[in-house]
C-alpha cells in the first residue's frame, strides 16, 4: 500500500464532537462523509454502496476515530480525527492499494487525487460550520 496524499485540517472543536460527526457517515447520516443511496447491509459499521457509479466499501473504526472508504481496485481513502491543541485535526490519506499496475494507477487517479483537496477543503469547512467552530486546511 503507498500513500498518494495526506491532506490535515483543524476544526476547533473537541475531537470527539467532530468524531462524533464525521463517523456518522451511513447514508443520510450528518458526516459530510456520507454517501447517497442505498447501504448492504442496512446497519452496522461496515458496509457497501455505490457512489459515482463505483462500489465502494465503507467501514468505521470509533475507536480509532476514523472512516476508511475503499474501492474497487485501487483507491483507499482514510479520515481519521485527533487531538489538537486547537480542537480536533482532521487528517485525509488517500491510498493506491492495488498490487502493481503502477502505471495504470498513475494514470487514474490523477482525477481523485487532483481533486481531493477542494473536496477535503469542503469537508472540513462543513464539520466547522456544523459544530459552529473555526475550521481550515493546513499547508504543507
Amino acid at each position: 500500500m503507498t500513500e498518494l496524499l495526506v491532506l490535515r485540517g483543524v476544526v476547533e472543536a473537541p475531537p470527539e464532537a467532530v468524531a462524533d460527526l464525521l463517523l456518522d457517515v451511513r447514508p443520510g447520516g450528518r458526516s459530510p462523509l456520507a454517501p447517497t443511496g442505498e447501504a448492504d447491509p442496512p446497519e452496522g459499521d461496515e458496509f457497501t454502496v455505490t457512489l459515482n457509479g463505483s462500489r465502494i466499501t465503507v467501514a468505521v473504526d470509533r475507536a480509532e476515530r476514523s472512516v476508511t472508504q475503499q474501492g474497487e481496485w485501487w483507491y483507499r481513502g482514510v479520515t481519521s480525527v485527533e487531538p489538537d491543541p486547537r480542537g480536533a485535526r482532521v487528517i485525509y490519506r488517500i491510498f493506491n492499494v492495488a498490487e502493481g499496475q503502477r502505471w495504470a494507477v498513475r494514470f487514474v487517479s490523477r482525477g481523485p487525487v487532483g481533486a481531493a483537496p477542494a473536496e477535503f477543503a469542503a469537508h472540513v469547512a462543513e464539520l466547522g460550520r456544523a459544530l459552529h467552530a473555526e475550521a481550515w486546511v493546513e499547508d504543507d
